[in-house]
């Protein structure tokens, strides 16, 4: 029977379940990675399981995203994922080495192999040949320790790639595209596959920008076949037997996929995906403006895309570049986990070379990794960067997550990461757009939104990257684990903000609760939990959960915090009610565990996205949808509701009754729980769960 790569690569780590779509399967994993704004949760809780050594292949703990230190906490950090990943048998990629997802691409990832890394970013590895997933930290935490990663047996969405991409277009156009069509909602339980005669056009750090973006679909993870291209890159690594081939067979059949989308709100994107599905359907109109579309995969013809950006507030707000062309820019900034590799940055400093920034614009440029910067600084590209103008960062997320390089209010940012949720940046009221190094660099040198393209009328010319045949390979700070005998003389160093983090509590029956906050669609774990100055107290659970929902908090009322406490300290639950697509973004398990140390006891949602879901199901917060969508505007903030029966709900049953007390009628909600996931609710987390031998 002939198989897609997904399944080849699934099929060859499955050691639960059926592979029928949207049934739960366990997978071997291995390798796994952290970062250290989740890694000194994931592994506290590595040892709360008393697992005395990582039993994966490689697991890596990275320090990319908390590199500021304002303060004790980020060196206290620091210190701790040192050391404890030294005792584990872990390795360690110190601070200044790079972002965990590009370092990851040069150093470790392999094709055909499995990773799980706690950052939602993880599917980079995709452009390797991968199956890499992002997840909670705890999840990771398990990988680690031995124990399979749980998630829905998937449908794949084929992607054929045909043509070669025109010069000024780039790979970043591509997830554009395939945004614009899918959006970043109704995606769960999916993966992407990409295929056709395209692929070949496109070296390994182009896909895995496509990959790497492709975690703001909502899919489990994209990946792209391995091939001579894949090998050529693995060689260039001094990896060269790493590599195997992999490819869907010929006569692979990519599944039919059925999703609900708004006629209105989602004019355009019904309208690309006629443009670009194969055998498209689009139904009838319901009651709440929407309607099913089925499709049986997405044809993007490379030849004929153009310049496109994603503005402000979501990374699916796509648009082409020429119809924003003249729109004055303040700051660019180059970098992140998406477009940050040496043909990346070799790109812009061939168009920056004997010119000057803008004068009304800031650059800013972070090399990906260690090996970027020395490479492009043993080439003479770093000085023509820096003669240009450019600001140079650290090699990290920084402004990416809203750490430093923030814009000034009223200005345009153009960024080539791959978020841009309201006041990510770190400014209120940001208009950031999403775009391409070519766009990026376009903007950098004229003060406004440019397509590309058009630099050619300025005399400059595309330049033509080719892959190095060499890269520099220097891991001299990636520190390796400690022989197993050695293990018992490391001492592992912590803090005083290195905080236990709490465990979950069994569901009380009845739920007796109060709706704390009612919150609207697409809700980011950014929203719920916010990175930027916060991020710092991500190891101390009872200072970050003081920020929990900042964005929605006002001057002149109790925060959020403030109410939740008030709430579990009359013995009840808080409750959080919110639109479609509700967690999506970041796999921060924060925006669970932080709630759940306050008191929250259920979410009800139009839609829960997959990595939060899993969070709050790891955290012993029930999650819930409603079974009719208009049953969200009926329920007011303050609101008492109350389910009975929930210990045998979430034992067996698919819905339970809400009573909502306030205000005196009841309501339907979905339960929709693989049976794993139940006997976690039912033990009251997933920690717990594993202390009692639950695989």
């Amino acid at each position: 029977m002939s198989k897609t790569l997904v399944e080849k690569i699934l099929g060859s780590h499955l050691v639960s379940g059926e592979p029928k779509a949207g049934h739960e399967v366990g997978l071997r994993i291995d390798q796994t990675l952290t970062q250290d704004a989740t890694g000194t949760t994931a592994f506290l809780l590595l040892e709360a399981m008393d697992v005395p050594r990582v039993r994966t292949e490689i697991s890596v703990s990275y320090v990319d995203h908390n590199l500021s230190q304002f303060g004790p906490e980020n060196h206290n950090d620091h210190l701790y994922l040192q050391s404890i990943a030294t005792k584990l048998g872990a390795y360690h990629s110190r601070p200044g080495n790079g972002i965990c997802h590009q370092v990851h691409l040069e150093r470790f990832a392999r094709p055909g192999k499995t990773l799980i890394g706690s950052d939602s970013h993880t599917p980079t590895a995709g452009g390797m040949g991968m199956i890499a997933i992002g997840a909670g930290g705890l999840d990771v935490a398990v990988a680690m320790g031995g124990g399979p990663f749980y998630t829905a047996w998937p449908k794949v969405i084929g992607v054929e790639l045909t043509g070669q991409l025109r010069h000024w277009v780039a790979p970043k156009d591509i997830i554009l595209r395939l945004l614009s069509i899918l959006t970043t909602r109704g995606n769960v339980a999916c993966m992407v596959e990409y295929y056709g005669e395209g692929v070949a056009t496109l070296p390994v750090p182009a896909r895995a920008t496509v990959t790497n973006m492709g975690a703001e679909l909502g899919v489990t993870t994209s990946v792209f076949p391995a091939d001579q291209t894949t090998r050529e890159f693995l060689a260039a690594q001094g990896r060269a037997d790493h590599y195997m081939p992999l490819q869907a067979d010929d006569d692979a059949r990519y599944d039919r996929i059925y999703k609900k989308m708004h006629v209105e709100k989602d004019a355009a994107a019904i309208a690309n995906l006629r443009t670009h599905g194969k055998n498209v359907f689009v139904g009838p109109t319901d009651d709440e403006g929407r309607c099913e579309v089925a499709f049986d995969g997405i044809t993007i013809d490379l030849s004929e895309l153009e310049p496109l950006a994603a503005g402000t507030p979501s990374p699916d707000n796509v648009r082409a570049v020429a119809d924003l062309a003249g729109t004055k820019v303040s700051q660019v900034a180059i970098g992140s986990c998406t477009n940050s590799s040496y043909q990346d940055l070799m790109l812009a400093a061939h168009v920056l070379k004997g010119r000057t920034v803008h004068p009304n614009v800031e650059l800013g440029i972070a090399p990906g990794s260690r090996q970027v910067m020395s490479m492009i600084a043993a080439n003479g590209a770093l000085a023509d960067l820096v003669a240009a103008g450019a600001r140079i960062l650290e090699s990290g997320c920084g402004p990416c997550i809203g750490l430093g390089f923030s814009p000034a209010e009223g200005t345009v940012s153009l960024r080539t990461f791959n978020r841009n949720f309201a006041g990510r940046s770190g400014t209120k009221g940001d208009m950031v757009y999403l775009v391409s190094v070519e766009t990026a660099v376009a903007g950098a040198v004229t003060g406004e939104i440019t397509d590309p393209r058009r630099l050619e009328k300025l005399d400059i010319r595309y330049p033509l990257i080719q892959p190095p045949e060499q890269f520099v390979q220097d891991d001299g700070m990636i520190q390796p684990p400690a022989k197993k005998a050695d293990a018992g003389k490391i001492k592992v160093v912590r803090g005083s903000t290195i905080v236990k983090p709490p465990s979950g509590q069994v569901t009380p029956d009845p739920l007796d609760g109060v709706v704390l906050i009612k919150v609207g669609d697409k809700i980011t774990t950014d929203h719920i939990m916010p990175a930027g100055s916060a991020l710092k107290h991500r190891s101390n659970v009872p200072a970050y959960a003081q920020y929990v929902f900042d964005c929605f908090n006002e001057a002149d009322r109790p925060t959020f915090a403030q109410r939740a406490l008030e709430v579990k300290a009359r013995g009840r639950c808080g409750v959080i009610v919110a639109g479609d697509s509700y967690g999506q973004g970041s796999s921060r398990e924060h925006a669970a565990l932080c709630p759940m140390y306050l008191g929250v006891g259920a979410v009800i949602a139009k839609a829960i996205e997959r990595i939060h879901q899993a969070n709050l199901v790891n955290f012993a917060i029930l999650p819930l949808t409603f079974a009719d969508g208009r049953d969200y505007t009926r329920i007011d903030p303050g609101d008492e509701l109350v389910i009975q029966g929930v210990t045998a709900a979430i034992l067996s049953a698919d819905s339970v009754t809400v009573r909502n007390r306030t205000q005196g009628f009841d309501f339907e909600c979905d339960l929709s729980l693989a049976p794993r996931q139940r006997k976690i609710l039912a033990t009251g987390g997933l920690l717990a769960y594993t202390r009692v031998g639950g695989q």
